[in-house]
């Protein structure tokens, strides 16, 4: 596909996917949220720590990524946070439009990244956004996912990631509902400054085997920029 062939996204008003006859997204397994909100005990890792996933848990095929926040006010406007994905080939570019999953694209062109959808408040208990990933469905020239975290409309509400406290990343086992780790965010990682958005995370492809390493990586010019850096072309440059 020429640059010519690709369609800028309106990170604000982008339709639905369009659905392809020969997409068969129905090989996700029926999730019952309940059972796999919290495990019974919880491995936390850091900034910077790297994790191999094929070893942590050989049976990992669908994975579940929940994200949670609080406020830290209940008296001022509620966070926005949303929670996005990336899929990248080996030159850490995205290879089109639907490789690009966020509150206005809900799943990739086959299927096998799937966001259940945009929490506005972040309120109640669990995780206020999900994304489930099935590794096997992903084809090999997807090398790297990146998943992102960013505050909408923060430059009209004035937010930033102070506002928010508990902010978590959790990775879970979707059919043995065990949840594998999670990597918590609070103080200095998330005092970032002028940043609206941050890498949380990300996976790479290395041989048969997935790595996940917690990155925390703050970057300014909101989720637009991040997407540009990856090869999205986005309709108008917002802050999100």
């Amino acid at each position: 596909m020429s640059e010519d062939d690709i369609k800028p996204i309106d990170m604000d008003m982008a339709p639905e996917p369009e659905k392809k006859d020969d997409v068969i997204d129905d090989d996700l397994p029926e999730i019952d949220h309940d059972k796999v909100m919290y495990g019974a005990s919880v491995s936390r890792i850091k900034k910077g720590e790297e994790v191999d996933l094929s070893e942590m848990d050989p049976t990992l095929v669908h994975a579940l990524i929940g994200m949670g926040w609080d406020l830290k006010n209940f008296e001022n406007l509620p966070v926005d946070l949303d929670s996005s994905v990336f899929l990248l080939d080996k030159d850490d570019r995205t290879r089109e439009n639907e490789d690009f999953i966020f509150y206005n694209n809900h799943e990739d062109r086959i299927g096998s990244v799937i966001h259940d959808g945009d929490s506005r408040t972040g309120a109640g208990e669990g995780d206020d956004e999900t994304v489930n990933i099935q590794l096997t469905k992903l084809t090999f020239d997807v090398v790297k996912i990146v998943f992102v975290i960013s505050i909408h409309d923060e430059e009209m509400l004035g937010h930033s990631f102070n506002d928010v406290k508990n902010v978590y990343f959790r990775f879970v086992n979707t059919d043995s509902t065990h949840e594998l780790f999670r990597f918590e965010l609070e103080g200095e990682e998330l005092n970032m400054g002028e940043a609206q958005a941050m890498i949380v995370a990300e996976m790479e492809r290395v041989g048969p085997k997935w790595m996940f390493r917690a990155l925390a990586e703050p970057v300014e010019g909101g989720l637009s920029e991040i997407a540009t850096n990856y090869g999205i072309i986005v309709a108008e440059i917002v802050q999100a």
